[in-house]
C-alpha cells in the first residue's frame, strides 16, 4: 500500500510503501480492548489502603466482662463495629497488573495500526524536527490540521518534544513506546518513514517499502 509522505510544511517528498502485515491486516477491536485495559491496570499505582482492626490505635484490654452485664459480648474497642474501629475487608496496597501474552500485544498494536490507516488518519512524515520553538510548530501543525495527533519516530528529536511538550493533545513517542493506548486516544497517527522501520523491525516484518 502507497501512501504520501508529507512534511511539516504541508509538502510532499514522494511515495511510501508500508508494509501490508501491519497496516492492512485485520481490525480486531476486541483484541485491542484486552490490551488497552491491560495497559490501564499496570498503570494503577494500587495504594489505596485503609487500617484493619490489628492497625488501628487504641487499647487491647477487654471493653467489660463477657458475661453478666446484659450486653452483647465484646473482645476489642478495636474491632469494626465501633466507631474509632478498624475496616472489614478494606482496600490493601497490591498490584493491579496482570500478565498478557507477547502474541496478544503485538496483535494488539498491529490492530492499532492498521484501524488508523483504514480511517484515513494514518500520515507518513518525512522527519519529526523542529528548532524547539513551540510557536513554530503550533503553526506548523495548524497549517497541518492537526489538533490531537501521536507523532511516532524512530528515536524522537530533542526539540522537536521540547516543542510540542507544551501543545495539549499532540505527543511524541520512540517507536519502541508506541502502544495501543496512545494511538487510540489520538485522532491522527503520525509516523515517520524512520519510525516505520524500525516499527517493522520491533514487530518482525520484512520487506518494508522504501521512499520512491
Amino acid at each position: 500500500m502507497d501512501i504520501e509522505i508529507k512534511t511539516l510544511d504541508n509538502g510532499s517528498a514522494g511515495t511510501f510503501a508500508l508494509p501490508d502485515e501491519i497496516f492492512a491486516a485485520p481490525l480486531r477491536s476486541d483484541i485491542m480492548a484486552r490490551v488497552v485495559q491491560w495497559q490501564l491496570a499496570k498503570r494503577r499505582s494500587g495504594n489505596h489502603k485503609v487500617k484493619g482492626m490489628g492497625e488501628v490505635s487504641g487499647t487491647t484490654r477487654k471493653p467489660f466482662k463477657q458475661k453478666g452485664t446484659g450486653n452483647a459480648r465484646q473482645g476489642s474497642l478495636r474491632a469494626p463495629q465501633y466507631r474509632t474501629g478498624g475496616v472489614v475487608h478494606g482496600p490493601v496496597v497490591r498490584s493491579h497488573g496482570y500478565d498478557l501474552p507477547k502474541k496478544v500485544r503485538r496483535l494488539g498494536l498491529i490492530a492499532a495500526l492498521s484501524q488508523k490507516a483504514h480511517e484515513g488518519k494514518l500520515v507518513v512524515l518525512d522527519q519529526a524536527t523542529s528548532s524547539g520553538k513551540t510557536k513554530d510548530l503550533a503553526a506548523q501543525l495548524k497549517l497541518l490540521g492537526w489538533t490531537s495527533a501521536l507523532i511516532v519516530d524512530a528515536t524522537v528529536d530533542e526539540g522537536f518534544l521540547r516543542a510540542c511538550a507544551n501543545l495539549p493533545y499532540i505527543d511524541a513517542l520512540p517507536s519502541v513506546g508506541a502502544n495501543v493506548y496512545d494511538i487510540i486516544k489520538h485522532d491522527v497517527l503520525v509516523v515517520t518513514t524512520a519510525g516505520i522501520a524500525a516499527l517493522a523491525d520491533r514487530l518482525g516484518v520484512v520487506g518494508v517499502g522504501e521512499a520512491a
